[in-house]
């Protein structure tokens, strides 16, 4: 994947951190999508494919597991990185075992997000060759907002 292909969505109802996170990654050559709320992923990303998705895990209304679980069930495929300021070991199980590819803690160290990123991508590049998911992604893409679809493996 070129990295100005690579669209990430970040969600975080902290309005600073989404931006400073934004301006980091489009500094390393990434688009970036905003999302204050997991309703407000949840609307992203039924409207458009990301690449992968940042997620904050305490967050108002929605909070980040859940969100997670909302993704996953559109789009199983999707790499989620979920980040929090509040780890606990439980937290991380159960993003983890919602699907989850990585767990983050906050403040995050730019040089291990960069590698989580490029780690997490990767995978994604192998998964496509073996997933019926993937493989039908650019048909998603192209068919957007068009129709519905479900997609189950």
């Amino acid at each position: 994947m070129i990295r100005g292909k690579i669209d990430i969505l970040v969600v975080d109802d902290d309005v600073s951190h989404c931006t400073i996170l934004q301006a980091l990654l489009r500094g390393w050559g990434y688009k970036v999508a905003l999302a204050y709320s997991g309703h407000d992923a949840l609307a992203q990303v039924r409207e458009k494919v990301f690449d992968l998705v940042l997620c904050d895990v305490r967050m108002a209304e929605m909070d980040g597991i859940a969100t997670l679980k909302e993704i996953k069930a559109l789009n199983p495929a999707i790499p989620i990185l979920i980040m929090t300021a509040f780890s606990s070991v439980e937290t991380a199980v159960e993003a983890l075992k919602a699907g989850a590819l990585d767990y983050l803690i906050k403040p995050l160290d730019f040089d291990h997000l960069q590698e989580t990123l490029e780690n997490a991508l990767a995978h994604t590049r192998d998964a496509t060759a073996e997933s019926p998911f993937c493989a039908c992604r650019a048909v998603w893409h192209d068919w957007g907002k068009s129709g519905d679809a479900t997609f189950t493996e």
